[in-house]
């Protein structure tokens, strides 16, 4: 009895969640029991979060309001391939700003989603294309892969190209997932290496969650370690800048993948950040538009100083043809 009181109670929410309105005895013909078994039910739903409110008179009866919190949803076929296919969309990198929230709700739904709805999402993905955007694109596959290994505890293998164009296949235990708003990166135990690394989604393959499992190792804060890796590690030159300008105004202006902004004082705050070319450099420095101190290294004041000289030079020529 209890399981078929169950099987009635998820009935009845669907039928709340198909329109806005139902007076008692509709419910009640639809489920087949007496209008004292609807409100039975209705109270069940409302203790397991449901805000299902009920109104008398012309037009009255049940229907589902919004709640603070967010119950779960009755999804049937069509509903669920639909959302599946979006949140991949979103979590790939396409809907700017949504992805690590898309990525937590696309490894919940994939949970749950049959094999059979896995296969229509599937190949509802492979017929969609996109127009590109200022994000890289990541393949769905691969963070769902990488979000069950994670969750899961498994390691993983797969070919990872290097920022020198290097090929070479890695061993991991995957660990956390970071999305800096253009790219994805995987903070993980690199087991060939024996140390934490972090990996470009966008540059890994033939990634394949294996059977082992680990145990987790005590790992660092994943958002500073990829932080520090994006701005520092890839580059030939790391470079730290004191700007007379408060840490919150030159944050807005160096995004978290350019460099990590320390405040030094009210009024002041310093720059960390990387680059192969000093040149280019000085002139994103000059981009942040407040007055800067370079702290180090010495070779780029010396390029700050040539560049300056330069530019001196420009501002004070007078063309030819009005001489």
């Amino acid at each position: 009895m209890a399981q078929t009181t169950t099987g009635r109670v998820l009935q009845l929410l669907g039928l709340l969640q198909s329109r806005p309105v139902w007076t008692g005895p509709e419910l009640a013909e639809h489920l087949g029991v007496t209008v004292r078994s609807v409100r039975r039910d209705v109270d069940r739903l409302r203790d397991l979060g449901y805000p299902v409110q009920a109104s008398k008179g012309v037009g009255g009866g049940y229907r589902l309001g919004a709640g603070r919190a967010l119950p779960p949803l009755l999804l049937d076929a069509e509903e669920a391939v639909a959302v599946a296919v979006c949140l991949r969309l979103a979590a790939g990198g396409t809907v700017a700003g949504v992805g690590e929230a898309a990525l937590r709700t696309m490894t919940k739904l994939d949970q749950v989603l049959p094999g059979r709805l896995r296969a229509q999402v599937a190949a509802l993905q492979e017929a969609t294309v996109t127009l590109e955007s200022s994000t890289t694109a990541v393949d769905p596959e691969v963070l769902l892969t990488l979000a069950r290994a994670s969750r899961d505890h498994r390691r993983v293998e797969l070919t990872y190209l290097a920022h020198g164009g290097e090929e070479s296949q890695r061993r991991l235990e995957p660990y956390q997932m970071v999305a800096t708003g253009r790219r994805w990166y995987l903070l993980a135990w690199d087991l060939d290496r024996e140390d934490w690394r972090s990996f470009r989604l966008d540059r890994m393959s033939a990634v394949r969650a294996t059977t082992w499992g680990f145990r987790p190792r005590e790992a660092p804060d994943a958002r500073a370690y990829v932080a520090h890796s994006i701005t520092r590690s890839p580059y030939r030159h790391v470079a730290r800048v004191r700007f007379e300008a408060p840490a919150a105004v030159v944050s807005d202006r160096v995004p978290a993948t350019a460099g990590t902004v320390e405040p030094d004082g009210a009024d002041a705050c310093v720059l960390t950040t990387g680059a192969d070319h000093l040149e280019h450099l000085c002139v994103y420095l000059a981009q942040v538009g407040a007055p800067f101190t370079v702290l180090d290294p010495p070779e780029l004041q010396e390029v700050v100083r040539r560049l300056a000289d330069t530019l001196t030079r420009a501002a004070n020529a007078v063309p030819s043809d009005r001489r």
